[in-house]
């Protein structure tokens, strides 16, 4: 059982396995049940057996910091999965170093649990034992982003996107597409700054939305004469 601190708590972890080398060194081993065909598995299922097996191997430091000597956690993990249609286990290397890095940075960037606890309204409460109306009310006073990846992991994603899609929120497109229109972020200012009624046109995204809304309507328009001469 490993400990690791997220969001300035400790979450326990308990990997399938870790092995001890000759040289004092640990390397992490994950056991999955996906095959391996042909020498190949699917990337997607490595590719996220390879992000938990980060989040052990940054729980493992932790550990080895506090020995002496502090021993080396490698940065490939062993990943053994069954050999095509059998029974039988075949076992390979992965390099996680990539993403390692990427969960030490996420781990960095979140936020307290206290201060999400101090940010909260006073006297807001969510027990399911309270009525509807204050349950709802509790729910409204607290601000959340919505995207659609939360269908998948939130029960509360049906009720934040119908709020999200209320506010007009360009989240609700989704966070690549967030990420692209920089300042904007409501649909509104979209839609006005792609027809030339607000933004500065000097802004990378402003302009991106004013050429694509002239290519459509140049496309529009051609497609227009071709209906019209058939």
């Amino acid at each position: 059982m490993l400990a690791l601190e997220v969001a300035g708590s400790p979450a326990f972890l308990e990997p399938d396995a870790v092995v001890v080398h000759p040289d004092g060194s640990w390397t992490v081993v994950e056991i999955k049940s996906f095959p391996v065909l042909d020498g190949s598995a699917d990337p997607a299922k490595v590719g996220a057996a390879a992000r938990q097996a980060a989040v052990y191997v940054l729980a493992l430091e932790e550990v080895a910091a506090r020995l002496d000597p502090a021993p080396r956690v490698r940065h490939r993990m062993l990943l053994v999965c069954p050999k095509d249609f059998s029974n039988l286990p075949t076992a390979s290397a992965v390099d996680i170093r990539r993403q390692r890095a990427a969960t030490a940075r996420q781990l960095t960037r979140l936020t307290r649990l206290q201060d999400i606890a101090d940010a909260l309204p006073e006297g807001v409460c969510f027990s399911p034992e309270l009525p509807r109306e204050e349950l709802t009310a509790a729910v409204e006073a607290v601000p959340a982003t919505y995207a659609p990846e939360c269908l998948a992991t939130c029960e509360l994603a049906f009720h934040c996107r119908a709020r999200s899609r209320a506010q007009g929120s360009v989240t609700a497109l989704g966070r690549s597409v967030r990420a692209e229109l920089g300042g904007l972020s409501t649909v509104e200012e979209v839609l006005a700054a792609a027809h030339g009624e607000a933004g500065d046109p000097d802004d990378p995204a402003v302009a991106a939305l004013r050429r694509a809304a002239a290519l459509r309507a140049e496309a529009l328009e051609l497609a227009g004469r071709e209906a019209a001469c058939r």
